[in-house]
């Protein structure tokens, strides 16, 4: 199955193309310009460059969320009018999922992907990988970061990922002491959404265009005004 994955939920946008697991190509863009000013032509470059059109592409992976409000929309309603006009399945696959999947070949058998949520909050969860599988511990959502990390298991080392990573550094240390790890692996996860979303669409579990929603875990500011 050949597969567009796209994520958008972080400043650093990444889209990549599969067939069934393997890596055929991808696009990794850390840029000042918006999601919506360079997704398209960057879906195009990638499509053009592999000899190939829209209409090729077999099913479709997209992170959801949670992330940045606004890349959250733009990636979606470009999946969403692919999706639409192909008839083609869409496979959602949180971004804190994607993270914790980058790290599925450490030798760490407990990961907590961590994103900047603002507002001194974060994005989080613990996952446990063992045999190529991937188990919820803590589930995703949004937390203050005292109360995430007084919830992880302080006897058992941990490896963290994401930007939540980078700017609670000392919180994690502190909690954690020497059982904390960190990676120093890169934030594109379009790949590891497009791995993810195969698994889905193989086993009919993508969903319509008109099914797909936004993973947010708190309202937006836009909301909260409202």
């Amino acid at each position: 199955m050949r597969i567009l994955a796209v994520d958008t939920t972080a400043p650093c946008g990444s889209i990549a193309i599969l067939e069934d697991a393997r890596l055929v190509a991808e696009i990794n863009v850390v840029s000042t310009t918006t999601h919506s000013a360079r997704l398209l032509s960057s879906i195009r470059f990638l499509l053009d460059a592999n000899h190939l059109d829209i209409h090729d592409i077999e099913g479709f992976a997209v992170s959801p969320g949670p992330g940045s409000f606004t890349g959250i929309r733009i990636g979606l309603s470009t999946v969403k009018s692919f999706a639409f006009a192909s008839g083609r399945p869409v496979a959602p696959v949180s971004s804190l999922q994607a993270l914790a999947w980058k790290l599925r070949d450490s030798q760490a058998r407990l990961v907590c992907p961590m994103l900047d949520a603002k507002k001194g909050e974060i994005y989080a969860a613990l996952y446990q990988i063992e045999g190529g599988r991937m188990k919820e511990c803590i589930a995703q959502g949004a937390y203050l970061p005292g109360d995430f990390l007084s919830g992880l298991p302080a006897h058992r080392n941990i490896l963290f990922i994401g930007t939540g990573t980078d700017l609670f550094r000392s919180k994690i240390l502190d909690s954690l002491k020497d059982k904390a790890r960190f990676s120093s692996r890169s934030p594109f996860i379009a790949y590891e959404v497009g791995r993810l979303g195969c698994e889905l669409l193989k086993a009919k579990k993508g969903v319509s265009s008109v099914e797909l929603e936004p993973l947010y875990f708190r309202k937006s500011q836009a909301e909260e005004k409202h």
